[in-house]
């Protein structure tokens, strides 16, 4: 356990640095699976405070370990390197009373940059911490990019991995609940033809319509909320012209992996009905997401009653404990116990119009400190 003053001190004596680390990190282009420039720039950074056992996976997240007194246990520690704008070139950022604005600055780069600076102090003390501590830049949390950081992560390393804790999101709410979600694009193709000299014949759109008034009918499993939704619809190619394929974006969400099933079989039902009728239907899986798995609600409710306990000692408030979609579905499903919380207090998340409140990434990196502080013993 590092000592609890020195950490407050560290907080203030390392305010602007951190703060500098932001404003160029925050700069860096890394929309999901093209986080290249971010993943370069964070490891020479945590080379550069010292780190020497850090590699680059196949996911492009930035693994710096830090073995332990027991090196078989593994404890994770996070923080997503990608956001959902697909900028390639510099992003665009201003500062203006007291706030810092740029796209992705809250959501994930201020609570990255909080767990480098965490790292820095780990690698600064050249202390052994009682597990192995994995502290991550990680790739793919955002959209699409389907958690492939996370999956990574999980690949490797399995069930060596005893905790798992994500940096995500803003001061005051502690995630301990996974939110799944799968999500497909679904296209109707016919023959199509002259709006006027070929009427009679099917059109795509029509069809798409009464399939999508079929998923309406739908009556979610209430053994946990479970929704559903059609994000987007296009097709045909203009109005005089009978439409030869269309198609929607679908997506259904529940905490439950049992009710995520359920809603599976009864989309693939709907699916069926329509194909037996003779329809060409195509449907393309774009991501999933799991819920929760078997989690020992004990050991679950001691990660989340450890983790509020420190962001309430550094907030000087309560933390709203809720159920989203993160980097700790992963290990949920897999019942590993893990909680997502933010280090930063901000607003306008997946806008471009996002801002953080500078001031608070000194509460933030307290809190980032004493959760790391955890895992190095007394």
């Amino acid at each position: 356990m590092f000592d609890q003053q020195e950490l407050k001190q560290y907080t203030e004596s390392h305010f602007d640095e951190a703060m500098e680390l932001l404003r160029t990190l925050g700069k860096i282009p890394a929309p999901s699976h093209k986080e290249g420039k971010r993943a370069r720039f964070c490891r020479e950074w945590l080379e550069q405070q010292g780190a020497r056992d850090i590699y680059v996976d196949e996911a492009q997240n930035v693994v710096c370990r830090t073995s332990g007194k027991d090196p078989e246990t593994v404890v994770v520690v996070m923080a997503h390197m990608d956001v959902v704008f697909p900028d390639e070139t510099e992003l665009p950022m201003k500062e203006e009373d007291g706030r810092l604005y740029a796209p992705g600055i809250g959501d994930d780069t201020a609570n990255l940059v909080n767990l480098m600076m965490g790292a820095k102090y780990i690698l600064e003390q050249n202390c052994k911490p009682e597990v192995t501590l994995l502290l991550v830049a990680n790739a793919c949390e955002e959209g699409l990019g389907n958690l492939k950081g996370s999956r990574q992560i999980w690949k490797d390393y399995g069930r060596r991995i005893r905790e798992w804790i994500s940096f995500d999101g803003y001061l005051g709410d502690c995630v301990n609940c996974a939110v799944g979600s799968y999500r497909y694009r679904v296209t109707v193709h016919v023959q199509g033809g002259h709006s006027y000299s070929d009427f009679g014949r099917e059109n795509a759109i029509a069809v798409l319509a009464e399939i999508i008034h079929d998923l309406y009918q739908i009556k979610p499993p209430t053994e946990a909320k479970t929704t559903y939704n059609v994000g987007t619809i296009e097709g045909g190619t203009t109005v005089n012209s009978i439409a030869q394929s269309a198609g929607m974006l679908y997506e259904f969400r529940s905490s439950s992996q049992e009710c995520l099933k359920k809603m599976e079989q009864s989309f693939e039902s709907i699916i069926g009905k329509w194909r037996d009728k003779g329809y060409d239907i195509s449907v393309e899986v774009l991501g999933i997401r799991p819920g929760n798995g078997a989690v020992d609600k004990e050991k679950l409710e001691a990660l989340t009653g450890a983790d509020t306990a420190v962001i309430e000692s550094c907030i000087l408030g309560p933390v709203a404990v809720k159920a989203a979609s993160t980097d700790a579905n992963i290990p949920l499903s897999e019942g590993i116990p893990a909680n997502t919380f933010g280090t930063v207090r901000g607003s306008l998340a997946h806008t471009r119009e996002e801002w953080i409140e500078m001031d608070s990434m000194r509460e933030g990196l307290l809190v980032a400190l004493k959760v790391l502080g955890r895992y190095f013993g007394r």
